[in-house]
């Protein structure tokens, strides 16, 4: 079996599992992730060891990099990451472009080198730090939603801002910017950034109402069809990461040592 869960660093520096711990091998598992950034063409894949909710905290058994993703919003392009652990513990850990099939991949050994005295310490470490990681790990999860919400309402509003009443279209543009300098702010708690989510989630209900609202006030020929379109499009915009378990941030095009 496997002595510790085996992962990889997602957006914020959280360690996401992708072979929970105590798995019989051999074994094989993927995961579907996506880009954190804009047009990035490029993500770092760091191979953790260990229980901790963050990154920092566990093991790295290696990192290699995945070039050459064609350039997309982020949350677009799909990065499926592949852990396959044979009879003998090898593990080959691979990154796969689904788009353009471009894939790198490497070779580590399942228990990193550790003794199980190692092993133990760390299952202790987790169990010591349970609470403290939770409201950590939390804390970042929820920025990470409330940036991917800022940018998903930022372009639908942009898009559909002449169709929205003036304090309609003000209310949300006062959540946008008050959720922007709650994700900037590194102090803030969880539930305060929660309130500032759901608010703008709240305020910006109304660009979908506008959207439909205006379809049906035009004539049913082809301009209703564009409207009913726009209405699509806004609704695809606000789902379109819903493949996502999470993201990779931007890495530096270059080769790991």
């Amino acid at each position: 079996v496997t002595p510790l869960s085996l992962g990889i660093e997602t957006l914020g520096g959280v360690s996401t599992p992708i072979i929970e711990k105590n798995t019989t091998i051999p074994t094989k598992k993927d995961q579907i992730f996506s880009t954190a950034s804009d047009n990035q063409t490029i993500v770092g894949i760091k191979v953790l060891q260990g229980e901790r909710p963050m990154a920092a905290d566990n093991k790295v058994l290696g990192e290699f990099n995945l070039e050459g993703i064609a350039p997309a919003p982020k949350g677009v392009p799909k990065i499926k990451v592949i852990f396959d652990i044979d009879a003998s513990g090898i593990v080959s850990v691979t990154a796969q472009d689904n788009h353009t099939g471009k894939e790198q991949r490497i070779t580590v050994q399942s228990d990193g080198g550790l003794s199980d005295a190692d092993i133990e310490e760390m299952v202790q470490q987790a169990k010591l730090h349970e609470e403290a990681d939770k409201l950590k790990r939390e804390r970042i999860e929820v920025r990470n939603s409330a940036d991917q919400l800022v940018g998903q309402v930022e372009g639908s509003f942009e898009e559909h801002k002449s169709k929205l009443a003036p304090e309609d279209a003000n209310k949300i543009e006062e959540d946008i910017s008050a959720l922007k300098a709650a994700i900037e702010d590194s102090s803030i708690e969880a539930e305060q950034l929660k309130e500032k989510l759901n608010a703008l989630k709240q305020s910006s209900m109304k660009i979908g109402d506008a959207v439909y609202k205006n379809s049906q006030q035009q004539p049913a020929d082809a301009n209703a069809s564009d409207q009913t379109s726009e209405s699509e499009d806004s609704n695809k915009k606000d789902s379109s990461s819903d493949h996502v378990d999470a993201e990779f941030e931007e890495k530096e095009s270059k080769k790991q040592p």
